[in-house]
């Protein structure tokens, strides 16, 4: 048995190789732990903390009721999956070839019409001209501003959307791309934008909504981190930052705010996907995020993140198995709004506490901006549940987003009637 974990301890490291060559013939499993020998099984696999568990994030806190998702290189597939069946640990295999999906996603691209399409997965060189041609055409509507560099010195940016009254308005806050991989997030965050500026002056409800708040959104905080997914390696998932004294690279910057930091659910290992950092905010793109909510605490009302995959929306606290003081509003208004969302194709998510509907994370910013004072806050889990995982087809672009807004607008207008 122990030989078996051994080799275990390389399952699935993550390479800095180009993506043509990444992922040939890996696979993904799904393995559903059933007793404690499993769950054991499963702590030892992630003591390396070099395996990429896809989901829960942290495998030592999975338990009976739950899955992990855990992608396996091709070389490793039969000795992993004779170690399951001697401990008689069911699964199932989502991806026979990962590879096949990534190079999909790469083929769609290269027959894509040049003009900006919002049902496409975009490079960060197009997202960034995107933002000022936005802001350009709609300086009534939306105005973009950098809010800090990342640690390869590229600008992160804000845009600033609601109507330009003059006067101080309540503002949500949403940022999406925290992680590389998730490449339905930033789609998101464009499409949402997109959204008001369509609609603003031809639907009285969204032009009254906008004529009352602003949405201050960044399209892609990690931006190195999202550059190297798409330039080498496809399912990177941290920043870029270099770790003093090992030569793994960058932290996971959703492990690094202030809540809590580096506790249950997070690592001090520099190779782990779920690596902390070497202190409270030390990634330059967590630092702009953290003190531009800092610096606007006043008016910010709200606070969503975008992240993939699971189906899921998320209030605090994921950071340990406490509840937030206003646990049963968030339950409530969680409820509704993935009603809402289930409304238009029938998309079922499931809604609660991070550390309980998930698993424990330390470090979080949704956890973070709870306990800084913005009541609402709220982690969204887009599609899907597992099928294609980070690596959501171009087709799904659209029906997520459409029902995504949904959700992002029926919690808009409820916090709008209940500002504080």
């Amino acid at each position: 048995m122990m030989e078996g974990l051994l080799f275990l301890g390389f399952v699935a490291v993550i390479s800095e190789a180009a993506p043509v060559e990444l992922y040939s013939r890996d696979k993904v499993l799904r393995l559903k732990p059933e007793n404690e020998q499993h769950l054991q099984f499963l702590r030892n696999v992630s003591l390396p903390e070099q395996v990429d568990f896809w989901k829960p994030a942290c495998a030592e806190l999975v338990t009976t009721n739950g899955t992990v998702d855990i992608r396996v290189p091709a070389d490793w597939v039969a000795k992993l999956q004779s170690e399951l069946e001697k401990i008689a640990l069911k699964y199932e295999v989502l991806t026979e070839d990962l590879q096949i999906l990534i190079e999909n996603q790469f083929d769609q691209r290269s027959t894509r019409d040049i003009h900006y399409n919002y049902e496409a997965y975009h490079s960060w060189n197009e997202i960034e001209s995107w933002t000022a041609r936005i802001a350009e055409e709609n300086p009534d509507l939306v105005s973009r501003m950098e809010i800090g560099k990342t640690y390869e010195g590229r600008s992160i940016y804000l845009l600033w959307v609601g109507n330009r009254t003059g006067a101080e308005k309540p503002a949500i806050f949403m940022d999406c791309g925290i992680h590389a991989r998730e490449w339905i997030s930033p789609a998101f965050c464009q499409w949402f934008v997109k959204e008001v500026v369509e609609s603003y002056n031809s639907i009285p409800l969204i032009t009254t909504l906008f004529n009352q708040l602003d949405f201050l959104v960044v399209p892609v905080i990690n931006v190195d981190g999202y550059i190297y997914s798409w330039t080498k390696n496809r399912l990177w998932r941290k920043t870029r930052s270099k770790n003093p004294g090992s030569g793994c690279v960058g932290t996971d910057p959703n492990r690094n705010f202030d809540a809590k930091w580096c506790t249950l659910g997070s690592s001090s290992d520099p190779c782990s996907e779920i690596y902390c950092g070497p202190h409270v905010e030390s990634e330059k793109e967590v630092i702009a995020v953290a003190d531009f909510i800092r610096n606007h605490s006043s008016i910010i009302k709200a606070y969503l993140t975008i992240h993939s995959y699971s189906q899921l929306l998320l209030y605090p606290y994921s950071y340990d198995n406490s509840l937030p003081f206003h646990h049963k509003e968030l339950d409530d208004l969680a409820w509704n709004a993935v009603e809402k969302l289930r409304s238009l194709y029938d998309t079922k998510y499931t809604y609660g506490p991070g550390a309980s509907t998930i698993y424990i994370a330390s470090g979080g910013s949704d956890d973070w901006a709870y306990d800084l004072g913005i009541k609402y806050s709220f982690t969204f889990e887009l599609r899907d549940t597992g099928q294609y995982g980070f690596l959501l087809p171009e087709s799904q672009i659209k029906p997520t987003c459409e029902e995504t807004m949904l959700a992002v607008y029926h919690i808009t207008h409820y916090v709008l009637d209940h500002l504080y």
